[in-house]
């Protein structure tokens, strides 16, 4: 049976990254960093293998990022879009600066995977699609051939899924880091995934 492995890609970079604003589901689009960011990515994701499928998330600075990487890459297939890859919901705290949020609401949201912005989405809730999208890329048959499955998505989205990978919960995901424009590949197998690398970037961007 050949290897059946996940790239994780994180967007690249839009005007809110840059002014550190939370960007939950509203919709950017890549600025200029962020397009010469996605333009690498192609080429970046070779060293894992030909990409066999290609997921994005539905927000444009995602799509804008995987359509970069089908224009960089000999595909014959159509970019899925799964809006269970999409950004975690920061609801009223959308598009607001970080340094916004009270000391005491970061404290709350690093240590409780339940809490929930005004009118947004828990990082449990948030967990739960993850995971259920990657049982579903789990649970589909595989042969002989390798796959290299890639899937555009976010930060939360991505940490949630590095957790999946490594057994660990939802909440340890603020005790990593995550470019833009980085890949994270996961060894997906039937008795348990690994974690082959974390947070690989193709770029000297800030």
């Amino acid at each position: 049976m050949g290897e059946r492995l996940l790239t994780l890609v994180r967007h690249g970079r839009t005007t809110a990254n840059a002014s550190n604003l939370l960007q939950g589901h509203v919709d950017n689009p890549l600025d200029e960093v962020g397009v010469a960011q996605a333009a690498l990515l192609a080429q970046a994701l070779q060293r894992f293998g030909p990409v066999t499928r290609l997921i994005s998330s539905p927000l444009v600075r995602a799509r804008q990022t995987a359509d970069a990487i089908r224009l960089g890459t000999p595909l014959a297939f159509d970019i899925e879009i799964d809006t269970r890859w999409i950004e975690l919901n920061y609801g009223d705290y959308d598009a607001q600066p970080a340094s916004s949020i009270a000391p005491e609401v970061w404290a709350k949201w690093r240590t409780d995977e339940h809490f929930r912005p005004p009118n947004g989405e828990t990082l449990g809730e948030l967990n739960t699609r993850v995971v259920d999208a990657i049982n579903d890329l789990v649970g589909q048959p595989h042969g002989a051939v390798s796959e290299h499955i890639v899937v555009v998505s976010h930060v939360s989205p991505i940490k949630a899924a590095v957790a999946w990978a490594l057994g660990v919960g939802i909440e340890t995901s603020w005790r990593t880091t995550l470019d833009r424009a980085s890949m994270s590949t996961v060894r997906l197998d039937a008795h348990r995934p690994s974690l082959k690398t974390f947070n690989v970037t193709a770029h000297d961007f800030d």
